[in-house]
């Protein structure tokens, strides 16, 4: 049977898309995973550019509500939330039973300079979601 995993973060426009498309690729065998956001934004074309990058293409990707997903009664074995320390008072909290982690990510929504900057530092972002979850696949039982 598939494990549940639902990432969350605040707009699901970057980090939990990101970690959701990776866990997807790398597991999907052993994983049915989303992504959901406290208030859902638009996606970032830049988030989207970098994951292009590597092949993984997520620019149909639509971005979701955490409550949404709380009112259609959704279980999950893992609830992961990827906002930065700075916006862990507006993480979303998902009810309900799983084990909770927390993998804190920078968000780039907040990156400040031109188009190749923002860039240099999302590339930075997802690789270190990428090791992140490669890591805890080489944990788990």
């Amino acid at each position: 049977m598939e494990k549940k995993v639902l990432f969350i973060c605040v707009h699901n426009s970057a980090r939990s898309q990101m970690a959701e498309a990776f866990l997807k690729n790398l597991a999907s065998d052993k994983f049915e995973v989303e992504s959901a956001g406290l208030d859902p934004g638009k996606l970032n074309p830049i988030v989207v550019e970098v994951m292009k990058e590597i092949g993984i293409d997520i620019s149909e990707n639509k971005t979701k509500s955490v409550f949404d997903f709380y009112k259609a009664g959704r279980k999950y074995d893992y609830i992961i939330t990827v906002c930065d320390e700075s916006q862990s008072g507006k993480c979303p909290v998902f009810p309900g039973g799983g084990v909770r982690m927390h993998w804190g990510f920078d968000d780039p929504s907040g990156f400040v300079g031109d188009w190749n900057e923002k860039l240099i530092k999302t590339r930075i972002v997802r690789d270190k979601i990428r090791n992140k979850i490669e890591d805890w696949l080489r944990e788990l039982p």
